[in-house]
């Protein structure tokens, strides 16, 4: 009788009590979740690169291609634009994403960072960070411990007054603190040291009940995991810190980020399948992400330095959204293989063995039952090798991976793709060729009298716009008695781009590139006698994300010259007047409502432009099923562009890669900033670019057989 009432007081606590609500740990093998092992394919998809009207159907695509953790960062820069301000709304709301990846079955990696680098601009510090006294990012220094651990326990504590971690039966399963710091941490000397242990105390303190990452980060103290990031993580990764801890791959690379002037990288289904599955077999791998599973957009001005607007198109999900294959089925089918054979993998014993001079063989074994599952690997790129393994022969591709559960037939090989490749349909419905559709405002180009801001010396460019605007004007009087008629204008820049005018004529313009930090333009210069008003605009594309110390970074031009025959008249030192963005900026041009206050003029030449707004309507398309709407910007040179107020980012046509080719020409515009009809789209086009070559597209994918 007792053990009767013992069994129904257990079954009370058991449905009081839910698994779901145990805290989440680990041991050698995996994480341990309610109790039980998981190997977990996950997939890098940020909030902020897509809309909320985005995100479920791409949880869902996640889903549907094997993945069982979505993993993200959290974007500070976005969240506390200013201190102790916060904004959590539209795009930025962190909450609704978790708890539609919640709703669709999946777990998540939260990745709280805050440094975070992902190719966001300033690695996704708010810039308000760099005025703070006394402060040194990213190491032992109290100004920055107090406003990373007050930004880390605000969301930490969001997270827990939703229920979301786990613990607490949401769907956090881990978190990270810092991001790659191992690459940095030298250079900090021992305050590196001891910010990593400061760190990993810190989070432990939060009493998240889930566990927390360091990824990069051999030195990673216990409790926090140390994990892998790159490409081959099979081959690259030392381990983990302690045999306690299991092996993790936070960041695979399933592409690459893109920059202006740079061509797209295309890893293949086959390369990617073979590395995450030798990190399995190898490293007893049971956490691979995608980084990145979906890329995204970088709306806005949100992208760091010379980095496309168009983030990790080529991941499994493109940057609309799309399937691309045959890397997201292929991924499909390799998930399904590990996991039919899941629970040898995690509770087997690991074996390997020499199969040939670049052939090997891992089985894990389970001791009661006889379970196994083996892996035959040919790491020869080029030639197809026959390997005997327990009395049966087996073929391997070049550069391949077998996989067997129950160690006898082969359920997958990842080099032998029957997923079919797709391709991108461009559909162009619109083409913005009626000149009298079009308006144009020419920004203001200020002369020295204009400004407010005047220094006896070239002020660096960050400090100056506090990252409210891409653009800085430079302007000087200038008193001409030089004794040449011919004379240049040198001026050497450590930001991106540079447009040089005197007295409002465009003299010419030069930019770096993602490799080159700084460069020079040299230009013919014609001086009047008396007062000459040189005004020089300096452009960043986005700000430096990596780095240590990166609040030190300088931008902006470093030196202004005149040059006259063999003399060169120094300007560096002289008295500079500042203006911190357009006109057009200024005056929020490409909200409708602001817009109708500026005054507008016909669309004039559209040859050689400089400094131009234009604006005009359109309807929105007809699209069908996962249809995308994209903007077709071939013609036009270097600006921004804005539909209905929404900036959806940079473009930059004029900067073409090595092949004579922009890096970027399609810009996508989510459905959910359209209407049907009447859309007020804007450009910003700073030199030479046509809008009447631009069109309205929708894009889609089809097999390439159909």
């Amino acid at each position: 009788m007792e053990n009767w009432v013992g069994l129904v007081i257990l079954l009370l606590v058991s449905f009081t009590l839910p698994m779901a609500e145990a805290e989440i740990t680990y041991d050698g093998r995996s994480l341990i979740i309610h109790g039980q092992r998981k190997i977990l394919f996950s997939g890098s998809i940020h909030y902020p690169r897509s809309t909320p009207q985005m995100w479920p159907e791409l949880i869902a695509k996640a889903k549907e291609g094997g993945l069982n953790v979505i993993q993200t960062y959290v974007f500070w820069n976005l969240h506390e634009p200013q201190p102790g301000q916060y904004d959590f709304s539209g795009r930025y709301d962190l909450v609704r994403f978790i708890k539609e990846i919640q709703a669709q079955g999946l777990y998540v990696c939260l990745r709280i960072g805050p440094y975070i680098e992902s190719e966001w601009t300033y690695g996704g510090f708010p810039f308000w960070l760099h005025d703070v006294p006394g402060i040194v990012y990213r190491t032992d220094n109290e100004p920055f411990k107090t406003h990373m651990q007050n930004f880390t326990t605000k969301i930490v504590r969001m997270m827990q007054s939703e229920g979301l971690y786990a613990s607490e039966g949401g769907p956090i399963i881990l978190s990270q603190i810092e991001n790659e710091y191992g690459n940095v941490e030298k250079a900090f000397g021992e305050g590196g040291a001891r910010y990593v242990e400061w760190a990993a105390k810190m989070v432990v303190g939060l009493k998240t009940g889930v566990p927390w990452v360091m990824c990069k980060q051999t030195d990673a103290p216990d409790p926090l995991i140390n994990t892998c990031n790159g490409m081959r993580c099979g081959e690259t990764f030392t381990g983990p810190n302690s045999p306690n801890k299991p092996a993790l791959w936070t960041e695979n690379w399933t592409s690459f980020y893109q920059v202006y002037g740079g061509e797209p990288y295309i890893r293949s289904a086959e390369d990617i399948a073979f590395h995450v599955t030798l990190f399995i077999a190898r490293k007893n791998g049971s956490y691979v992400n995608y980084y990145m599973y979906h890329g995204g957009t970088n709306l806005g001005r949100t992208s760091s330095a010379y980095v496309i607007t168009g983030y990790y198109d080529q991941a499994p999900l493109d940057e609309y959204g799309l399937l691309r294959q045959p890397k997201w089925g292929h991924l499909k089918e390799l998930h399904a293989a590990i996991k039919s054979c899941s629970t040898t993998l995690l509770e087997g014993k690991q074996s390997n063995f020499s199969l040939g001079q670049l052939q090997e063989g891992y089985v894990f074994e389970e001791e009661e039952g006889g379970k196994c599952v083996a892996f035959l690997v040919n790491n020869d790129p080029v030639k197809m090798f026959t390997v005997q393994f327990r009395n049966r022969s087996y073929q391997l591709p070049p550069m391949s991976i077998s996989i067997l559960p129950y160690c006898q037939n082969v359920t997958f090989n990842t080099a032998i793709v029957n997923t079919k490749s797709n391709r991108r349909i461009i559909n162009p419905v619109q083409i913005f060729s009626s000149a009298d559709k079009w308006e144009q405002f020419q920004d203001v180009i200020p002369n020295f009298d204009r400004t407010s801001l005047i220094s006896n010396s070239l002020l660096e460019h960050m400090n100056v716009t506090k990252d409210k605007s891409d653009y800085l004007w430079y302007t000087l009087r200038f008193e001409h008695n030089l004794p040449c008629s011919e004379s240049k204008l040198y001026v050497q820049s450590a930001a991106h781009v540079t447009h040089a005018f005197a007295d409002g004529t465009y003299l010419g313009g030069a930019h770096g590139s993602h490799s080159v930090k700084s460069f020079t333009l040299q230009v013919p210069i014609t001086l009047n006698e008396g007062t000459n008003n040189i005004s020089i605009l300096s452009v960043m594309v986005g700000l430096p994300d990596a780095g240590a110390f990166l609040e030190r970074r300088f931008a902006g031009l470093t030196t202004v010259e005149i040059q006259c025959g063999e003399e060169s008249y120094d300007l560096t030192n002289s008295t500079w007047g500042y203006q911190v963005g357009l006109v057009g900026e200024q005056s929020e041009i490409y909200e409708e409502q602001s817009s109708s206050c500026i005054e507008w003029s016909p669309l004039g030449s559209t040859s050689n432009q400089t400094l131009v707004w234009y604006k005009t309507t359109f309807d929105s398309p007809k699209t069908k099923g996962d249809e995308a709407v994209a903007l077709n910007l071939e013609s036009m040179g270097k600006g921004q562009v804005w539909v209905n107020g929404q900036s959806i980012g940079r473009y930059w046509i004029s900067f073409h890669d090595s092949k004579a080719q922009p890096s970027q020409t399609l810009y996508h515009v989510p459905r959910s900033f359209l209407k049907d009809s009447e859309n007020f789209l804007v450009l910003f086009e700073e030199a030479g670019g046509n809008p009447l070559h631009i069109s309205i597209n929708t894009v889609s994918s089809t097999n390439i057989d159909d």
